[in-house]
């Protein structure tokens, strides 16, 4: 049941807070307000490389969110920096081909390699710590899926297993080794 209201200055005050709903819905800021706690990434520094397969590349975006607008593709196969992380996007720069400049990528669509040549493979840790528990050991030069990043460690999963691994067990280069 709806009540029917009278005075004109209650009609003005309704009118526009669902003017203001409206206005905030439709232009994306209620997506902006909800993301606000996602304006401060993680800080990163580790390199990766595009997993991709569509031909026209992986999409950067200006933000981290498919409503951000597209500022350029990379090609599969291409090494990028990671410099940022939040939720399931990380910020690059410095892409090795295609995109130049700073921008946002969906984290899914990007993996790395293990190094650990002439061993019997890498760590992969509990935590960004060393002194962590050891969850798994991952052979050398195998690809594994990037879920994210902390400093200069790595948030991959391989077979299943999450954890980091450290910047001297990482290789972002797709097509030759990182010996």
């Amino acid at each position: 049941m709806t009540k029917k209201v009278k005075n004109p200055a209650s009609k003005l005050v309704i009118g526009l807070i669902f003017s203001c709903i409206s206005v905030i819905l439709n232009t994306g800021i209620a997506h902006q307000i909800g993301l606000a706690k996602s304006t401060n990434p993680q800080k990163c520094n580790i390199l990766a490389y595009v997993t991709d397969t569509d031909p026209q590349g992986l999409n950067v975006r200006s933000g981290a969110s498919t409503n951000n607008t597209i500022i350029g593709q990379i090609p599969i196969n291409e090494t990028i920096q990671v410099i940022g992380a939040t939720g399931n996007w990380v910020q690059i720069t410095n892409a090795s081909n295609g995109f130049q400049g700073t921008g946002w990528v969906f984290v899914p669509k990007l993996g790395l390699t293990t190094r650990g040549y002439g061993t019997n493979g890498v760590d992969l840790y509990a935590s960004t710590s060393q002194q962590s528990l050891k969850v798994r050991r991952i052979p050398a030069n195998t690809a594994v899926k990037l879920l994210g990043c902390q400093k200069d460690w790595a948030q991959v999963e391989y077979q299943g297993v999450k954890g980091w691994l450290t910047r001297e067990d990482q290789c972002g280069a797709a097509l030759t080794s990182c010996s």
